[in-house]
């Protein structure tokens, strides 16, 4: 019998007292989980528990809405109830000490093996975890005495193994503690905890970051030639501790990626190598990083010490404009979009999104560096009690500390709400209208529209303190220098004011900026236009000076400026609206694509106008509404045909533009680009089979399907994708040829309807391409009918198909064409993934595939993230057999990538590789997507616009293009090592 069970007679109240009223979204279910976890914990020996829960009153009123909005919760007092049971004696406050005591208390017993401690460990995180979202949802602990436990248990978890190793290591003789007592003093390992854990301020399902340092010169060093290799093995070995996954779960996944260049760096690193490094290389992004540093675990004092070493190269008494210019650069990707549109709710990041907890940090970080050397008050790690300082110092207005200061603790209760539910890492609200319910339920709010409302107000509260922030930055907060452009001879003074702005060749610009005051286009022929021109000249030159690529932007605005009819409405909206101005640099200094559409076309620029582009999610039926008012009216073929490339080249830049803002991430912008394919193509469809009609008439009881392949099938296209079909028909079997003045037999009726579709969408009229089309995944390839017979189809399918063409069938899905004909193809396509194989010889012959792509198709370099090695084949590859050798969770069917990926067996990849592999899912798709929406041609490293560098920064979260490279090739390095394990050819 269990401790807890062994108190189930005592009579006590249950000491958690609820102080908000949750309410569940489903009372029916809420009330029969609570008799499924009463029955449970009865038949558990836990009376006092089932009493509870079946009983009446607040507390069991909480638990059922609690139990029902929280699926993480629910499975937690289900699997262990006894976390219910022991608030009978303890408050959550009383309890989580004792779990601090016995975490603790881990690394020194006898019996403690690498096993025995992650098992311990992770036990003992899985309550802690579940008593801190209990006490914050039930609203008797704050967000920050949340955050502030959740970094307590970290740091406490991250000292247990780090004790623990030190004393394996001691044991082994490889290090000579001075004290197994306490084996971290002297022992010269230094684990500094970065961001949130080092401010105490750790969310809900929060990564911890730490780097780590080493002395080589310690009293227990007893090598120091060996140091390297034994602390980093150590480091490796307390990754693993922390992180893997077992059947416990995880402690917390450990990120070790902020140290010194990761790239090329052990993770462990000497000392004095790391100091010779900040010194000398260190970037701006890394002293912010270090405002939050903090030893938790392993030598303290040597801890302590490293960062008194550290501290004037993080707090600079004296900073010159560059470096002021640096500091405001760190995070460029956040966007301040002050007044440009209403603030979307569903979908949004509460961490990265416009108004959202990072403008916070960065609003105080950015003080603290530019004031930190001169006020060490200023020099304090958590968010909250330095906007007090900086309000003290009058360096902010009290009323913008009282402002930030709520909304941080609102917005962080919100992301605490978000990752509560499945205790995902993740800081993005739903995108339906019940995920939102629920969110503002676990916050308290009656109803979805309150919390929203709350929650916009808190936005736009932060955006405006956020963006005020950037107008009185100190470079810009004077005149920024002489701007002369009269005369035909440069002004000496405007080309240094120039180069002061980033421009590389200031008598250029100079060049351009006269022609457009000479009015020599017709945007800027009018005497208003370059009046308001004019004004606008300051604001765009250190717009576009921001952007690091200063030269190319203004060159690029320059070629949409002689393509606008006219300039007065632009150039006003531009001077009055600064997000949209810095939205406009972005596009011309970070994406030659879009700079490219918007230069050809000029009219796409109206839909950046709408006051609603940033808060409207693109979906299918946004789409679909929009197409059918484009389309209204028109009725000739060739007009529906241009038609459809002038929307579809409008939506594309708008879908983009709505990616690059940090509007949609990566995976729903996959969506609206296939969205957007299905829907235009099917138009096209329509179209020619209309127009096809009218001279061959039609084909008896004729049908068409288009099955969407590649990327398309699964809903991840890209902007510069191509797209694969296979398009199927059928008709009667007594059909002979059409009833129309020109008959065709029903096969050559097809084939010729469907070149006439290829040039529908592929050939360039006056208004470009639809899409490229490829139809090679068609049976028999390209030496076969372009049209295939369905019956044709599903014979080959069964019979002579390839096991790489059932591959690439697991992300076919039906996108045009006739309702009943597509039911029978996503049936029978369900029908032939579902038939029974051999799953070694699947898994052989796709790594033998993979193989001859290496061989034959070998990367560019180590940025082809479709082909290099661990790269986006090898996932697809893992995912594919999954589907056709029965990997997967029962579900239905996706021809998602990263749905499958989430859905994999515990049998073909247990939880820690699952989750491994969707996030490196994650970040290839963050990264595809951001490049192929703003490159033309190849990734070019050495040629990479610095504004396109910032994107994928912040489309990924890192901080610095050299952590970005190295987690890069660490995570195509972890997949290549899944990929083999899962597929290698097994003996039999």
């Amino acid at each position: 019998m269990n401790a807890s069970a062994g108190r189930k007679s005592k009579a006590s109240r249950w000491k958690l007292q609820p102080v908000l009223a949750l309410k569940p979204l489903d009372a029916a279910e809420a009330d029969g989980n609570l008799k499924d976890l009463a029955q449970t914990a009865s038949e558990a020996g836990l009376d006092r528990v089932a009493a509870l829960l079946a009983g009446g009153g607040a507390e069991k009123d909480f638990l059922a809405a609690v139990f029902d909005l929280s699926s993480f919760l629910h499975d937690a007092a289900r699997r262990r109830p006894e976390f219910l049971d022991v608030l009978f004696d303890s408050t959550v406050e009383q309890r989580l000490e004792e779990i601090l005591k016995a975490v603790a208390a881990t690394p020194q017993r006898e019996s403690a093996t690498e096993n025995t401690m992650m098992k311990e460990l992770r036990l003992l995180k899985a309550e802690a975890h579940f008593l801190i979202a209990l006490d914050d949802l039930a609203g008797t602990a704050t967000a920050e005495m949340s955050v502030r436990r959740l970094s307590a248990l970290a740091e406490a978890c991250i000292k247990a193994a780090v004790e623990f190793l030190l004393l394996d290591a001691h044991a082994q003789g490889k290090l000579k503690l001075p004290d197994t007592a306490n084996p971290s003093a002297g022992s010269g390992w230094i684990l500094l905890g970065m961001g949130k854990l080092g401010a105490h301020e750790l969310n809900f399902s929060s990564d911890i970051d730490l780097i780590v340092f080493f002395e080589p010169e310690a009293s227990a060093v007893l090598d120091p030639y060996e140091a390297t290799d034994m602390y980093a093995r150590l480091t490796r070995r307390l990754a693993r501790i922390l992180q893997d996954r077992t059947e416990h779960g995880y402690v917390f996944r450990t990120d070790l990626r902020l140290r010194p260049d990761p790239g090329s760096t052990p993770l462990a690193i000497p000392v004095q190598a790391a100091l010779n490094y900040y010194e000398s290389r260190g970037q701006n992004w890394e002293r912010a990083a270090m405002i939050k540093a903090r030893p938790v675990a392993g030598d303290i004092a040597a801890g302590e010490a490293f960062l008194k070493e550290l501290l004037p190269y993080v707090w600079r008494k004296y900073m010159d404009y560059a470096a002021i210019a640096d500091v405001h650069s760190i995070k460029r990707q956040i966007h301040a979009h002050k007044g440009h549109g209403e603030v979307a709710v569903k979908g949004h990041n509460v961490k990265l999104g416009r108004g959202g907890i990072r403008e916070i940090e960065f609003f105080v970080q950015t003080q603290q560096l530019i004031a930190g050397g001169r006020f060490p008050e200023l020099r304090g790690r958590e968010t909250v009690a330095m906007l007090g300082r900086l309000a003290a110092l009058g360096w902010i207005g009290e009323e913008a500390r009282d402002a930030l200061a709520r909304q941080y603790w609102f917005l962080r209760r919100v992301e605490h709400a978000v990752q509560m539910v499945a205790d995902e890492q993740t800081h993005t609200l739903p995108e339906d209208d019940a995920g939102i319910e629920r969110i503002a339920h676990m916050l308290g709010f009656d109803n979805a529209e309150m919390f929203s409302a709350a929650f916009r107000t808190s936005l736009l509260e932060v955006e405006g303190h956020y963006a005020a922030l950037f107008e009185t930055a100190p470079e810009l907060s004077s005149g920024i220098g002489n701007l002369v452009f009269t005369g035909e001879t440069d002004d000496p003074d405007t080309l240094k004011t120039l180069q002061g702005l980033g421009f590389e060749r200031p008598s250029d610009i100079c060049r351009v900026i006269r022609g457009w005051h000479f009015g020599r286009y017709r945007a800027t022929q009018s005497a208003e236009a370059r009046e308001r021109l004019t004004e606008l000249t300051p604001a765009l030159l250190q717009a576009f000076g921001a952007t690091r690529r200063a030269d190319e932007a203004i060159i690029r605005f320059d070629a949409f400026l002689s393509g606008l009819p006219a300039g007065i409405q632009l150039f006003s909206l531009l001077q009055s609206n600064p997000a949209l101005l810095k939205l406009l640099a972005t596009i011309m200094g970070a994406a030659p694509r879009l700079s490219a559409v918007i230069t050809r076309r000029p009219h796409v620029f109206d839909g950046l106008l709408d006051p609603a582009l940033l808060s409207e999610l693109p979906d299918r039926a946004y789409l679909a509404g929009r197409l059918a008012a484009f389309l209204e009216n028109s009725k000739l073929y060739e007009e529906i045909l241009d038609r459809l490339r002038i929307f579809a080249a409008e939506q594309k830049f708008l879908i983009g533009v709505r990616l690059l803002a940090g509007a949609i991430d990566a995976a729903r912008a996959g969506k609206a680009f296939s969205d957007l394919a299905d829907l235009t193509v099917g138009a096209a469809l329509d179209a020619v089979l209309t127009e096809f009609a009218e001279r061959h008439g039609r084909i008896k009881g004729g049908r068409v399907a288009i099955l969407g392949m590649g990327k398309l099938g699964s809903r991840e296209l890209t902007a510069g994708s191509d797209i694969d079909l296979i398009l199927l028909y059928d008709h009667d079997a007594d059909a002979e040829e059409s009833d129309g003045e020109k008959a065709l037999a029903p096969s050559q009726y097809y084939i010729r309807m469907t070149q006439r579709l290829i040039a529908a969408v592929s050939a360039p009229t006056a208004e470009g391409v639809l899409y490229e089309l490829d139809l090679r995944l068609r049976p028999s390839g390209n030496k076969g009918p372009v049209a295939t017979h369905f019956e044709a189809f599903r014979k080959y399918q069964r019979e002579d198909a390839w096991t790489w063409e059932h591959m690439a069938l697991t992300r076919a899905r039906t996108v045009a064409g006739d309702k009943d004909l597509r039911d029978i193809v996503e049936a029978e396509v369900a029908e032939i993934i579902a038939l029974p194989r051999n799953a070694v010889k699947l898994a052989k012959e796709a790594h033998d595939m993979r193989a001859l792509i290496d061989a034959e198709k070998p990367p560019r370099d180590a940025w082809d993230i479709k082909l290099m090695r661990g790269g986006l084949i090898d996932l697809e590859f893992i995912a594919q057999v999954a589907v056709l050798g029965d990997g997967l969770e029962a579900g239905p069917r996706s021809t998602s990538t990263a749905d499958v990926l989430a859905r994999l067996k515990p049998d073909f990849a247990d939880a820690g590789i699952r989750q491994a592999l969707q996030d490196a899912y994650a970040l290839y798709s963050a990264l595809t997507q951001m490049m192929r929406l703003c490159l033309t041609g190849a990734f070019e490293r050495e040629d990479l616009p610095p504004g396109l560098a910032d994107l994928l920064l912040a489309a990924t979260d890192l901080p610095d293009f050299g952590v970005l490279e190295a987690h890069v090739q660490e995570t195509a390095k972890d997949v290549r090592k899944t990929f083999d394990t899962l597929l290698r050819p097994k003996r039999r």
